[in-house]
């Protein structure tokens, strides 16, 4: 199930349970909405209303935090593919097949992670089947240095083919889905006061239009939760701006 109708089916819910408040009104006995029992339920509703926004908070906080980690990542392991390339061209002619191999398996990465066709996986999945950096090692390991120069130069491509290396596999690590006992339980609370709102509201098209807006607000925020827990998926995708502009620079 893709955010997005994660998000709708929320929103569903959310506004179903302002509804079914409203339903509830006319069937309950009077004395059950009296002044005493409206304050006992303003309590809670505030309680649940706290609740709800604190969760809510950190959640996106900690989304947040995991969008700009993966955008930092790439900005870095970006930069160290060009100094890598860099490198590679000191070496000198014996490192053009390496410098060939870089510039493909970045290429393939980029079109692979933002690629806007369905001719195979894309995203997360697509990074993840991205292995261009560990042929790259292999070709670096057949290198033979024959000049001090040369071995240092080898020896900085190899450990900044690590770096980079490593910098990936932390990247599809990074990708955390929204636990879903977490999500039920927000959206159980969400529902539970919009039920409570529904209680003492009039029955008419205003009030609908402003329950319709608060689910599809709150839905929204989770929606952007989920998006930014995978950076690398859906609607919310980090920028390929950073991999786009290395690709200028390699091989010149």
């Amino acid at each position: 199930m893709t955010s997005f109708t994660t998000a709708l089916i929320s929103a569903g819910c959310i506004f179903l349970g302002g509804l079914l408040g409203m339903m509830l009104k006319r069937h309950l006995p009077v004395h059950h909405l009296d002044e005493a029992s409206k304050d006992t339920i303003k309590v809670v509703s505030g309680i649940l209303a706290s609740l709800a926004a604190l969760v809510l908070g950190l959640l996106i906080s900690s989304a947040k935090s995991s969008f700009d980690a993966t955008n930092s990542g790439i900005a870095q392991g970006s930069a160290k593919i060009i100094l890598l390339d860099r490198t590679l061209a000191d070496y000198g002619p014996d490192a053009q097949d390496a410098r060939k191999q870089l510039r493909e398996a970045v290429l393939f990465t980029a079109d692979r992670v933002w690629s806007k066709t369905n001719d195979g996986p894309t995203g997360s999945r697509g990074f993840e089947i991205s292995n261009g950096m560990e042929r790259l090692q292999g070709i670096l390991r057949r290198l033979t240095p024959a000049t001090k120069p040369q071995e240092e130069a080898l020896s900085e491509a190899m450990q900044l083919t690590s770096d980079i290396a490593q910098t990936r596999w932390f990247l599809i690590e990074q990708q955390s889905p929204l636990p879903t006992p977490v999500l039920v339980v927000l959206v159980v609370w969400l529902v539970l006061l919009h039920l409570s709102m529904g209680l003492f509201a009039p029955c008419n098209g205003t009030v609908f239009v402003v329950l319709v807006v608060s689910a599809l607000s709150v839905s929204s925020a989770l929606l952007l939760v989920m998006e930014m827990s995978h950076p690398l998926d859906g609607i919310v995708k980090v920028s390929d701006a950073p991999v786009r502009k290395a690709l200028e620079f390699l091989s010149k």
